[in-house]
């Protein structure tokens, strides 16, 4: 079961299609369908050029030499995975992102991420990738010959309501890609969250447009410091920026922001962002 209404969430067509397998008889067809599938839930729906694809593997694996799984693996070992999202990305970014393309799912928490890590020294890229490959989850949800698929939004997925907070900074519809678009870039994304176990608001995407970036900053112990007698602290989430008004970049192009503002300040900082065209998504206390 998911925990809210996909459609409110964005998520509707992942709720939608079904899990795609290889069948035996399975046409020429059949197979390309499953091999673009593969692509995109690995490479993050992010687009690839014909030169760019794997014609071997995908050859081998039409002429049933590689199941599915196999598929997935060498795809996430290959030198276009690694290029886009491991050498190119810091440490727990790069997780991060592994989590979302072949378990479906963010990390449950940092000793989650810091097992992968660790891996990461000890033994390599390759066996980084194999460790969610072979893992008895991949295999018992999606074994050998099912494509994997975005399942982070449901509570079979969610060690906690925590986790599932955080699958929406990660995942923000079907047409969400791993990096482009992302104000956050190749910076980590759930890494303070996951320390501070801070649950962030979920935003319905019709509302928001894009992920709100968290800045980076010192340790929310310290967000309070000179903010008031109180120290009292909140996060305002802001939507519908024109760039055009806060960047001088163009009219048609939108970004979300994230302001940490002592209490003091706060109807200040209101006035603020509404002069410049924003939209206030959500106000939390921080400490």
């Amino acid at each position: 079961m998911i925990f809210g209404a996909a459609s409110r969430l964005g998520l509707s067509r992942f709720d939608e299609t079904p899990p795609l397998e290889r069948v035996s008889g399975a046409s020429s067809e059949d197979l390309d369908i499953i091999i673009r599938a593969v692509y995109r839930q690995v490479l993050g729906n992010s687009y690839v050029m014909e030169s760019e694809r794997l014609s071997v593997l995908e050859s081998e694996f039409k002429l049933g030499k590689l199941s599915i799984c196999e598929f997935v693996r060498m795809l996430a070992q290959s030198d276009l995975y690694r290029s886009r999202f491991f050498t190119s990305c810091a440490r727990y970014r790069a997780i991060e992102l592994n989590f979302r393309h072949l378990l479906g799912r963010t990390p449950l928490g940092l000793e989650e991420m810091q097992l992968h890590s660790t891996i990461i020294d000890t033994m390599g890229f390759e066996a980084e990738i194999d460790s969610y490959v072979y893992s008895d989850e991949y295999q018992n949800i999606f074994g050998e010959n099912c494509v994997p698929y975005i399942r982070g939004y449901r509570t079979e997925a969610c060690g906690s309501l925590l986790q599932f907070t955080h699958f929406f900074q990660m995942v923000r519809g079907a047409s969400n890609s791993s990096l482009k678009g992302d104000l956050a870039g190749k910076r980590p994304k759930l890494n303070s969250l996951v320390i501070n176990s801070i649950p962030t608001p979920i935003v319905s995407p019709s509302s928001a447009g894009s992920l709100f970036y968290n800045p980076p900053l010192s340790p929310r112990t310290r967000h309070g410091v000179g903010a008031s007698a109180e120290g009292k602290v909140f996060r305002i989430e802001v939507t519908g920026y024109k760039s055009n008004t806060v960047n001088k970049i163009s009219r048609f192009r939108r970004s979300n922001q994230v302001y940490l503002v002592p209490f003091d300040r706060l109807s200040e900082e209101y006035k603020r962002i509404h002069k410049q065209g924003g939209v206030i998504a959500s106000i939390t206390p921080v400490n």
